[in-house]
């Protein structure tokens, strides 16, 4: 059964059918911009499911157009005028690293439903759900090197090496060009592509299987695979990425034009 919308949350909806717990980016007037607003939100929201047992799958959607437009840039510029040392975009930046970190290791497991334009930020929280689904007009884009940024939102570039592969990052990362569903699917971004009107029911023949498993077993399978993935990494600077992020932005807003 499902339950009503859980008014505590002013930028996301969330609602649970039974050990199914639903999170809509809830900010379609931006594009689902990620805001510290939005990324507080998610940690709440988050940090309560890992808390509850009985959520054993997450699904994470956005409302209206777009999926997510990625960070809000506006904020990282006001955050800069306030304080140009970058402290309080490293803050930020903190926070989205959590919130990475926290779809990662839940016990649940994290399913994307993706859709419109998946920018940037938008693609990190995509990347670090267990599985993800697109329509088949998703478009992706990783605009950071466009904007003078360094691309370590959240810590997403490990995962986007470790997931999609280094050469096909590399190209997409230099050149910001977009890319479609298609190919995102040929590098394990999405796992399923389907038009949009059968996203639902691509999500839900997840659903299904995932709930009929054992409930110890499915917690003990992602935390198995997340230590053998992280185990691959040689490295993993992760932590330095608020440094990184709030040093690249004050250098290009110190740039002339």
């Amino acid at each position: 059964m499902t339950t009503p919308t859980d008014n505590r949350y002013k930028t996301l909806h969330v609602s649970q059918d039974g050990p199914v717990l639903h999170v809509r980016l809830n900010s379609p007037e931006t594009g689902n911009t990620l805001t510290a607003a939005i990324l507080d939100e998610l940690l709440a929201v988050l940090g309560a499911a890992n808390d509850r047992p009985e959520i054993r799958v997450l699904v994470l959607s956005g409302a209206g157009e777009h999926f997510c437009l990625g960070a809000d840039r506006e904020e990282f510029a006001t955050s800069l005028k306030a304080d140009p040392t970058g402290g309080g975009l490293r803050v930020i930046a903190d926070k989205a690293r959590r919130v990475c970190e926290a779809l990662d290791t839940t016990t649940a497991i994290t399913i994307a439903q993706v859709h419109g334009k998946v920018v940037g930020a938008g693609l990190a929280l995509t990347v670090f759900c267990d599985l993800r689904a697109g329509a088949d007009t998703t478009r992706f884009r990783l605009p950071e090197v466009a904007l003078g940024v360094a691309p370590v939102w959240g810590g997403v570039l490990p995962r986007l090496l470790s997931e999609a592969g280094t050469a096909r990052i590399r190209e997409l990362l230099l050149t910001c060009a977009p890319f479609g569903a298609e190919t995102a699917q040929e590098m394990s971004i999405l796992h399923k592509a389907v038009p949009a009107g059968e996203l639902d029911a691509a999500v839900e023949a997840w659903v299904r299987p995932l709930l009929r498993r054992p409930p110890e077993a499915l917690p003990l399978a992602k935390a198995v695979l997340g230590a053998y993935s992280r185990g691959t990494r040689l490295a993993d600077a992760g932590l330095l990425d608020a440094q990184l992020l709030s040093a690249a932005c004050a250098v290009s807003a110190s740039q002339p034009g």
